[in-house]
Formats: structure tokens, sequence, C-alpha cells
């Protein structure tokens, strides 16, 4: 994520407008068509803007525990029709249960509860998300 840890910063991440805007030209640069987007923590900032702006470009949204979950509304989620497969471990009693409150809005959402796991829960528990993570992408069209 741009910004944070060692990489520099970047002028346009400073808004949500210009987080999305960022993330679009990222994904188009890449020549992706209807990706999933994967959403963990920190990307959140990055994330939700897009989907909320362009759900309807991404095939799937997966959602771990990201930050930025209290920026948006429960009707602003109510708009977003892209199939979404909430996860996050449930040794993570800080950030998960407020982005489980405010994305279980998301009207075609499924949740998936790693035991055991921790707020990187795709490092705790490696097998059970990619077992979460595959049968959800087997089940988008």
């Amino acid at each position: 994520v741009p910004g944070y840890g060692d990489s520099p910063p970047v002028e346009m991440a400073l808004t949500a407008q210009g987080r999305r805007a960022f993330l679009d030209r990222v994904l188009q640069e890449l020549g992706m068509q209807r990706p999933v987007l994967i959403s963990p923590s920190m990307s959140g900032r990055f994330a939700l803007p897009f989907l909320l702006a362009h759900g309807d470009r991404l095939a799937g949204f997966v959602p771990i525990a990201p930050v930025g979950t209290k920026d948006f509304t429960a009707e602003q989620y109510h708009t977003v029709q892209t199939p979404t497969l909430i996860l996050y471990g449930d040794r993570d009693t800080g950030l998960a249960p407020q982005a489980l409150q405010s994305l279980q809005h998301l009207p075609k959402h499924r949740v998936a509860v790693l035991s055991g796991a921790g707020h990187a829960c795709y490092l705790d528990k490696p097998e059970d998300f990619h077992r979460a993570l595959l049968g959800f992408l087997r089940q988008l069209k």
C-alpha cells in the first residue's frame, strides 16, 4: 500500500477519491478485467472507495479486517452488488468485529471466520485461508 511501511508516499493517496483513482489506474495498467479484489488491513483505504464506486467492475471482493469500514454508511454498502467473502481470524478482536459490523450491510456477502487466527489470518492459518478463498472463487460466475 503506497505510503505505508517502507513504500514512498503518493500524493494522490491522501484522499479517498485519489486512492480510488490510484487503484483504478493500477488495475488498468495491469489489464485486469473483473478481478477479485482481496483487501487485507490497510489496503481497505484503497479498496473500499473503489468497491463503492466501481463494484460492478469486480468479479468479487474479499475484505480481511480492512481499515476504513466506518467511513461509509450502511446505505452506501447496500448499493454494492459485488459478491463478497468477509474473512477474518477469530483472535482479531479489534479490527475484525468493527469491519464486520459495517461490511455485513453488503447484500451479497458471506462470512468465513478462521479459528485460532489473528489479524493476519492468512499467515496464521494459510491452509484454512486458502480453502475459504478457493471455495468462494469457485462459486463466482
